[in-house]
């Protein structure tokens, strides 16, 4: 089948956030494999490397010093200081996937995503729950990677994060993943279905329909 996109289609921009052991990075990561044209923002952070991850892939990895320098140019789209580390979102990557066509995930907090809605009131926030407390620290702890102390510093934030939840626009909970999954996936295929975004995504198709 043709693709019909133009080169004036602009992707749309999704804000998903969550509380630390949620599942939105394997929620998201699921979604990436299941649906095209659609990219997670790589984000620039300060904190340090850890195993597995990779430079301009899982982030940009910088040091305090680069960071106050994009910080003071204006460069970030969001950006805020989690775990005594600073994290930002380039507002010149996420306009460039935009202007190609490609919906953009940002994977941010409930700050950054103040700060996003300000610069992006066109943008759709979804905020993704555990099923309960309980649930939560088993996941948290089923990590191996903290101890006792993170753990419980890690469930605190938790509760403030979910807080803010009733901000957002969708409000998924990750019970069963492949369920919250299938619903993640309804809210970018429902936007991407909406009558504004079609007839920019499907101009030509209509044009030839119409005449």
């Amino acid at each position: 089948m043709a693709n019909t996109q133009t080169a004036a289609t602009t992707g749309s921009l999704f804000i998903v956030s969550a509380p630390s052991g949620a599942g939105k990075t394997s929620l998201v990561k699921a979604l990436l494999e299941s649906l095209a044209h659609i990219r997670v923002s790589v984000s620039h952070t300060t904190r340090a490397m850890r195993p597995g991850e990779e430079n301009g892939v899982h982030y940009h990895f910088v040091d305090i010093d680069s960071f106050l320098a994009m910080q003071k140019q204006n460069e970030f789209l969001e950006h805020a200081k989690v775990f005594d580390n600073y994290y930002g979102t380039s507002s010149k990557a996420v306009q460039s996937l935009l202007e190609q066509g490609e919906d953009v995930i940002l994977e941010i907090d409930w700050q950054g995503a103040r700060q996003v809605r300000q610069q992006f009131p066109q943008s759709i926030s979804i905020f993704i729950l555990p099923p309960s407390k309980s649930a939560l620290r088993e996941r948290l702890t089923g990590r191996g990677q903290d101890d006792d102390s993170i753990i419980e510093r890690r469930m605190q934030d938790a509760v403030t994060e979910m807080s803010h939840y009733d901000e957002f626009d969708y409000l998924i909970i990750n019970d069963d993943f492949n369920q919250a999954l299938s619903e993640l996936s309804a809210v970018v295929i429902a936007q991407r279905m909406r009558m504004a975004t079609q007839k920019n995504r499907q101009q030509q198709l209509l044009q030839d329909l119409l005449t």
